[in-house]
């Protein structure tokens, strides 16, 4: 199997880890995320772990001058591109996290040139979801790109998704 790499996105609370992790029990994968830098110096500076709609503006605002100021993101998602490749293991599926349209851009375009690379919105259609704004552009735009595939999440259990979301990685892994 080609290695692949599946820039995954999705409005916060939609089930994206989840998918990873069902994807993690029938493939060898990796998983990651642009905001672990941030979220490192967010800490530092003492943020706490919050996830309210405060804490996620200050992450997006602190992610956007890292990324205009030195492609903070873009390159920590790089160096781990380079380990996924070199790996012994036979890892098949990154999956890299970002939220922002020009930074999956800038991160599809670099990568490409060295495996398969495929977006993926997920979209999460519950009862029990909200659609509210949560006063960043990072999570309200996450809709704006245009995404080679979209996963619906609207499973009412967790064995149903499992079962959906693995026929639907199938056929993505299939087209290469």
């Amino acid at each position: 199997m080609q290695k692949t790499v599946i820039i995954i996105n999705g409005r916060g609370g939609c089930g994206k880890d989840t998918l990873c992790d069902i994807a993690g029990r029938s493939y060898k994968v990796l998983n990651f995320s642009s905001i672990t830098p941030i979220k490192q110096l967010a800490r530092e500076a003492g943020w706490k772990g919050e996830k309210d709609p405060r804490s996620r503006k200050m992450l997006a605002d602190l992610k956007k001058i890292l990324c205009d100021y030195n492609d903070l993101c873009t390159n920590y998602l790089l160096d781990r591109l380079d380990a996924f490749l070199e790996s012994e293991n036979d890892n098949e599926i990154m999956f890299a996290h970002i939220r922002e349209a020009s930074e999956i851009d800038k991160f599809k375009k670099a990568a490409e040139k060295r495996c398969r690379v495929v977006t993926l919105l997920v979209k999460r259609e519950t009862e029990d979801y909200s659609h509210e704004a949560l006063g960043n552009s990072s999570d309200d735009e996450v809709e704006t790109y245009d995404y080679d595939h979209i996963f619906v999440n609207d499973a009412p259990d967790l064995t149903k998704l499992a079962k959906r979301f693995n026929s639907f990685l199938k056929k993505i892994l299939a087209d290469s």
